[in-house]
């Protein structure tokens, strides 16, 4: 229990006014459950669809600007931030050095700004797309976020540290990688043969397990090359990143 009261107190808007024990075993559950409370947050943003839809009646198009809305307000824009710093960093074009310096600035500079309306953007088009097909959209939105984060829990474990200190440094130091990793892994296996059942479907479960290898790959390389490692802000980035990936691979092949 602890373990889903810390991810919500660290990863969501959720006021957990609580003090709790950050031992190994509290954190390990914490990254643990990590996944779970992203599948909840993809269940309320789903809930808040059906509203908009079957209940306000508005456009699909205004209802996708809520759901992202809800999403942001449920985590606080938590990871967000995260992508807007990653992409201040990395396009400056600077040393590793000065790239680990603007990733704990906490101002937001035009490069920042642009990856941020991008990534709405994007966002906003991507679950109107899926509100218009209206295929699946329960099991889609439950195991899309499920999944990022889960894939994050592979990354963030099997992933040097960029900077030796910090709140990932603290959380890295406590958990232990290979019983987060093994459940996620073994917790996503499940989700997609779910997925699989609902959608009658064995191409979309395919589709997203490859897509998420290859995010996994891809992002781990890039992060280490250009950052020396995995930060908070790149967690974020990843988190956010992965999701629109699984939404157009889904979409791709609906």
């Amino acid at each position: 229990m602890n373990g889903m009261l810390l991810a919500l107190q660290f990863f969501t808007a959720v006021p957990i006014n609580k003090e709790l024990p950050l031992g190994r075993k509290e954190v390990t559950t914490m990254y643990v459950a990590l996944p779970f409370v992203g599948a909840a947050i993809g269940f309320a943003m789903y809930a808040v669809s059906l509203l908009m839809l079957d209940v306000v009646n508005v456009s699909t198009l205004l209802a996708s600007v809520v759901i992202l809305l809800v999403g942001i307000v449920l985590t606080g824009g938590l990871h967000l931030d995260g992508w807007a710093d990653t992409g201040d960093a990395f396009f400056s074009y600077r040393d590793r050095a000065k790239r680990l310096e603007i990733l704990d600035d906490p101002r937001l500079g035009a490069f920042g700004t642009m990856a941020l309306v991008l990534l709405i953007v994007v966002k906003i088009a991507l679950f109107n797309e899926i509100l218009l097909r209206g295929t699946g959209s329960m099991a889609l939105f439950i195991a899309i976020p499920f999944l990022a984060r889960a894939g994050l829990n592979v990354y963030f474990s099997t992933t040097r540290l960029a900077k030796e200190k910090g709140i990932a440094h603290f959380f890295k130091e406590k958990m232990a990688g290979n019983v987060v990793m093994g459940c996620s892994l073994a917790s996503s296996v499940l989700v997609l043969i779910a997925v699989g059942w609902w959608m009658n479907s064995i191409w979309i479960p395919v589709g997203l397990s490859v897509v998420l290898a290859i995010a996994l790959f891809v992002f781990r390389r890039w992060s280490l090359k250009h950052f020396g490692g995995v930060s908070g802000d790149l967690c974020g980035a990843f988190i956010e990143g992965t999701e629109v990936l699984l939404w157009m691979t889904v979409l791709c092949l609906l």
